[in-house]
This record gives C-alpha cells, sequence and structure tokens, in this order.
C-alpha cells in the first residue's frame, strides 16, 4: 500500500510539472508571417547600417562551431552571420522605409521576446539610457568632492563556472573569496582609497554616471575625456525610484531621472541613505574618444543600440523594437509621446537589464538623449530576426 500511495504522488507531482512547464513564459515565441508586424523603421537609415557592420563584425569573432536557440528552434552562427549579411546587403540596395519593411517580412522569422510575466501579449518595458557630459577634475578640489573609481586592488575578478560571466568578490583575512563591499561601505570606509580616477561636482551626478555606466568628463583645462565601465562590486542593482514609489514619496508615473535629481536636492538629508539603497557600486576606467562601448566590445550607435538580459534573451542577430518616443519643445520641455518603430541591434547589457521583459534603448549624447533616457518607461514589444530557408544538417 505504501509504495501504491508513493508511485501515485509521483505520478501526480509530474503531471503538475507538466502543468507548471507548460504555463511558463517562453523568453522567444516566433511569429507567424500573419501576425508579422510592420516592419516601417522611423530613424536614419546610415545609422542603421552602421550599427548592422558593428554588429557582425561582432559576430565574426565568435567560435564558428557556436550555435544559438531562438524559441524551439536552433542556429549555428554561420547562419546568424549570413542573416546579418544580407540585412547588410539588402540597406546597401537604398530601400526606401516600406521596401525594406517588406523585404525583411518576406525573407526573415521573426521571434518575439516573451515580455513580463504579466503580460500575455509580450509586452515589455522599454526604458532609455544616454552618455552624460559632466565636469570633472583630477584633482579633489571644491567643488570637485566626489569620486569615480578605477577598479581597485582589493577587488577580484573570477567566472562564474556555469555561465562564465565574470564574477567581483574580495579576499578575507584566510584568503577566502567574500562578497565585496557594499556602496555605503565603499563610500563611507574608504576601502577603494587610492584607486581615484576623477572627481566631479555633484554625488547625484556620480551616481547617475553609475548608473548610465558610460560619460564624457571636461576637465578644469576645457579637455574632454571619455570614462566607461571597468568593473563593479558584483552585488546587486536596486533602483532608487522604486524605493522612492514604495515609500509613497512620488508616483510611478512621477519616477524618473528629473524628479528623482529634483527630491534629492529638495531632501539633502536623505540624500545619503537613498544613494547607498542600491548597494551595486560601478569602477570605472578612461577610453579611447568615440562612441561608447557596450558588453560585446562593439560602439554603441545611438537610437539604434539596445540592452537586453543575455541570460533569456539573443544578443547576435537583428531585432525591430515597437514602443513610444518624446517629443520636445524648444525648451527641451516634453509635450508628448508619439508611436517609436525601429531595427535595433542587442548590443549591451545592465544591471537593472533583467528578464525577457526588459530592454533599454540607447539614445546617444545631448540634450534630447538626456530627457529621452531620463523619462523613458514605455510599454514595447522586441522582434529577433533570422533569414528564411536555414536547413539543419542533422534533420
Amino acid at each position: 500500500m505504501i509504495r501504491k500511495h508513493s508511485t501515485s504522488f509521483f505520478i501526480l507531482l509530474s503531471v503538475l510539472l507538466l502543468l507548471l512547464n507548460s504555463c511558463a513564459k517562453a523568453p522567444l515565441n516566433k511569429v507567424s508571417p500573419a501576425d508579422t508586424p510592420p516592419l516601417i523603421d522611423d530613424s536614419n537609415l546610415n545609422h542603421l547600417l552602421t550599427a548592422a557592420v558593428r554588429h557582425l563584425h561582432y559576430l565574426n569573432k565568435l567560435p564558428n562551431d557556436t550555435s544559438f536557440t531562438f524559441g524551439s528552434d536552433r542556429y549555428p552562427v554561420s547562419w546568424i552571420r549570413e542573416s546579418m549579411t544580407s540585412f547588410i546587403d539588402i540597406l546597401k540596395l537604398d530601400p526606401t522605409r516600406d521596401e525594406l519593411g517588406r523585404i525583411i517580412s518576406e525573407n526573415f522569422t521573426l521571434y518575439q521576446a516573451g515580455g513580463r510575466k504579466d503580460s500575455h501579449q509580450g509586452k515589455m518595458l522599454i526604458t532609455g539610457y544616454y552618455e552624460p557630459f559632466l565636469k570633472g577634475s583630477l584633482k579633489r578640489e571644491a567643488p570637485y568632492l566626489y569620486p569615480l573609481y578605477s577598479p581597485p586592488q582589493s577587488l577580484v575578478q573570477v567566472k562564474d563556472p556555469a555561465s562564465g560571466t565574470p564574477l567581483y568578490k574580495r579576499r578575507n583575512e584566510k584568503g577566502q573569496l567574500i562578497p565585496y563591499w557594499s556602496r555605503k561601505e565603499i563610500e563611507e570606509n574608504g576601502v577603494a582609497k587610492g584607486s581615484e580616477l576623477v572627481y566631479l561636482n555633484n554625488p547625484i551626478d556620480a551616481f547617475i554616471l553609475h548608473v548610465q555606466g558610460s560619460g564624457k568628463i571636461q576637465l578644469q583645462d576645457g579637455s574632454v575625456r571619455s570614462i566607461h565601465y571597468a568593473a563593479s562590486n558584483g552585488l546587486e542593482y536596486f533602483s532608487i525610484g522604486k524605493l522612492l514609489v514604495d515609500q509613497g514619496k512620488m508616483s510611478l508615473e512621477e519616477a524618473s531621472i528629473p524628479s528623482i535629481r529634483a527630491y534629492l536636492r529638495q531632501h539633502p538629508e536623505e540624500q545619503e541613505d537613498i544613494l547607498n539603497h542600491n548597494s551595486k557600486f560601478i569602477f570605472f576606467n578612461w577610453a579611447p574618444d568615440g562612441d561608447p562601448v557596450g558588453s560585446l566590445g562593439e560602439p554603441l550607435v545611438a537610437g539604434r543600440s539596445i540592452a537586453v538580459d543575455p541570460e533569456v534573451l539573443p544578443q547576435t542577430t537583428l531585432a525591430f523594437l515597437i514602443s513610444r518616443k518624446p517629443v520636445l519643445d524648444k525648451a527641451g520641455t516634453i509635450t508628448e509621446w508619439i508611436p517609436m518603430h525601429r531595427f535595433v541591434f542587442p548590443q549591451d547589457t545592465g544591471s537593472a537589464i533583467k528578464g525577457a521583459g526588459r530592454a533599454d534603448l540607447y539614445w546617444g549624447s545631448g540634450n534630447y538623449a538626456k530627457a529621452a533616457a531620463g523619462s523613458m518607461k514605455e510599454e514595447g514589444t522586441l522582434y529577433f530576426m533570422i533569414k528564411n530557408n536555414f536547413e539543419n544538417p542533422d534533420e
């Protein structure tokens, strides 16, 4: 009797697990031709070609035996390269936007990102980021009192044995690897002293540069230098915008970089605790002049590069993003949000970009980029594309 009940239990458990797995949201879902959205690009096609060429350069560096999963399909890197090469060849024919959309619809298979867990239509949260332009000093002198650090000697980088991604730790007195210090500990205890790279005149600017990951610094002699992400303390990212919403200090609709800046300026007594809520801390290095470099090692293209979570979404092929973008008046104020639909390339990652329901659009630099990135938290959909007619030699 005991064995019979045990067997029945495991049969029931197996059925439940199958049901749960069938209900789980897939990261990518193949789109039927009838459900393919209009692929009409709304932005500069020359910039699109630049982004495509840079992406092919990345693909050409991958090992030839690499393959990638798209939904229930799997493609070798050779076919991913073929897809990108074909896309570039189409762009070089100088098609109209309508012609480009039609050609891609007829010759490429689309896979839609699964979207947020609470969405049944693959809806995602689309945000933006940009390259800040800030003033700084190589010496600590008022008002430049807030340092950005290069990776300190105490920071140890190791590889995750499962994924191969970098992990950041420190060693204790016994030489054992343990979690690195938090933002609060780094700021208050001086554990990174001696690794100061440059000083800014505003702690909020320093924090925002940590979130954006790269920027340009104008030094006191008038020269401008680029700075970019080098490493992190390896701790989890926590949104201070979400903190302020959870505490009832602003609504979800109000939560944006400008409104967060304003709140911190108006409540200086809370500033330190709010910033330290995000335990993640970024270390920087000086970078060559030019566009900032994404996580794939390729320069980003404004309006064309996006950050996704590579654990669940592919960084190998082109995609099409549908969302909304802001319109600014002459004073730089957002007056309305209008439809946005364009080809993009997943060329970056971000601490806050996790799961199949998030993507972050790189807006570049300048006033529009700052306004768009600071306010964008729009609903959207994302479609990845692979050239048709792949013949699997194993079938």
